[in-house]
């Protein structure tokens, strides 16, 4: 589909035309021109919305579908539309299905029903068989099949040589191992953040340390091993120090964090909103203050929506019976605008993707277009109207926002918001 975009500003910190005003003429799936003005001559479909901004397209490196095994959450055909018109041209797909993604047949699996999409789709293998924790899953011939890293979505490696061994198996091809920082014996059956909030709420809470006591023995066995470790999901103070500590060691150590921690705290488990209940928590609002400068820093390396959609039955009962887990896809960057710069906000949500194996180029003349329709400004509340998931548990209802996507152009194809 070729396509001449009109004024549009251009964010992206590594073309020679960030922050400038320009028209872009996409042939062929190629843009073959950026000018200060393009006349329409070839009678292109031409797109001119308000306030029209543009990136290189977002990635987002933690991703859940219900499919295969849950459709009624998530299909991956309408979970990939979501991505779409919430403006991700690229997705990791966690390896939380069933049966769980562990070889590659499965790999196959995901890559066929995402075939022809605009949104490319990047599977993750589980790091372990079934997810259980006890042994290592197909990592070479899942890598080989397409998988871009692995990892046991939600699920602690409790067993510390499994980790080890998993590093050091894992340098023979540069794969990626992630490794989810979460001690379960600290935990326990902890549902919120421990704290005053989860005292007088009667809640269980679930500590701080047991977060970063997972993230330091992770760090020691990286600098034992060597190898690519990421930390998926940080969500307190001082695992943001601990991973700039690792950083300035030369450790090749990257992390991300979830949208709702850098939103939201955990006062707003007053209401006890099942929707709150993620994993990891909600925390302090010193927690999230370090956390918003830990992305602007870097030390973070990039946001993602840690999308997970869970269907009602186990969603709207008792707190105590609920799942964990929000939608986030299509909140994802009207949260994150409203909290942090706009050139930050891009920043973190084009990153990593050199670490994940995804194709990254700067916008410029004669690339292929992988690109990010978006308004940056105007505030907006988020209600289930704007939900284009199946399922409809998102922490971010009735929030006050800030930017929305229009949609993509990416594989040859546009799709905006109507």
């Amino acid at each position: 589909m070729n396509i001449l975009l009109k004024s549009v500003t251009i964010v992206d910190s590594s073309s020679k035309f960030h922050l400038k005003q320009r028209d872009v003429l996409i042939e062929n799936g190629t843009i073959s021109k950026i000018a200060a003005s393009i006349p329409n001559s070839k009678k292109v479909t031409e797109v001119s919305l308000p306030n029209l901004h543009i990136s290189q397209g977002w990635f987002d490196t933690s991703v859940s579908f219900g499919e295969p095994g849950f459709e009624e959450r998530e299909t991956i055909v309408n979970g990939l539309k979501t991505a779409a018109l919430s403006g991700f041209t690229q997705v990791a797909v966690n390896a939380n299905s069933f049966p769980v993604t562990d070889n590659k047949a499965n790999i196959q699996f995901l890559k066929s029903k995402a075939a022809g999409n605009a949104v490319s789709l990047y599977p993750i293998g589980a790091l372990t068989m079934g997810s259980n924790g006890i042994d290592l899953s197909e990592l070479y011939d899942m890598q080989n099949e397409g998988a871009v890293s692995f990892y046991d979505y939600k699920k602690p490696i409790v067993n510390a040589n499994l980790l080890k061994i998993a590093l050091q198996y894992a340098q023979g091809f540069n794969g990626l191992v992630q490794s989810f920082p979460f001690d379960a014996s600290v935990a326990r059956n902890g549902m919120v953040n421990e704290g005053i909030n989860s005292t007088k709420l009667g809640l269980k809470g679930i500590p701080a340390l047991s977060e970063e006591l997972q993230i330091t023995r992770d760090l020691y066995l990286l600098e034992y091993t060597g190898g690519r470790l990421h930390i998926p999901t940080i969500s307190t103070k001082k695992s943001v120090q601990l991973i700039k500590d690792a950083k300035k060691k030369g450790l090749n150590v990257s992390c991300t964090v979830a949208i709702s921690n850098v939103y939201h705290t955990d006062v707003v488990l007053e209401s006890f909103n099942t929707n709150f209940k993620i994993v990891p928590p909600l925390r302090t609002i010193e927690d999230v203050k370090a956390l918003r400068k830990g992305l602007k820093e870097g030390t973070i390396d990039a946001i993602t929506s840690d999308h997970n959609p869970i269907d009602i039955e186990h969603k709207k009962v008792e707190f105590d019976h609920a799942h964990f887990g929000s939608i986030g896809l299509e909140s994802c960057f009207g949260a994150l605008n409203s909290v942090i710069d706009l050139e930050t906000t891009i920043s973190r949500l084009t990153a990593l993707k050199t670490t994940f194996g995804v194709p990254s180029e700067a916008i410029a003349e004669g690339i292929e277009a992988n690109i990010t329709l978006f308004n940056p400004n105007g505030d907006w509340t988020f209600t289930e109207n704007d939900i284009i998931s199946t399922s409809k548990n998102a922490a971010f209802l009735n929030s006050k926002l800030k930017g929305k996507a229009y949609g993509i152009y990416a594989n040859k194809q546009l799709v905006i918001q109507n």
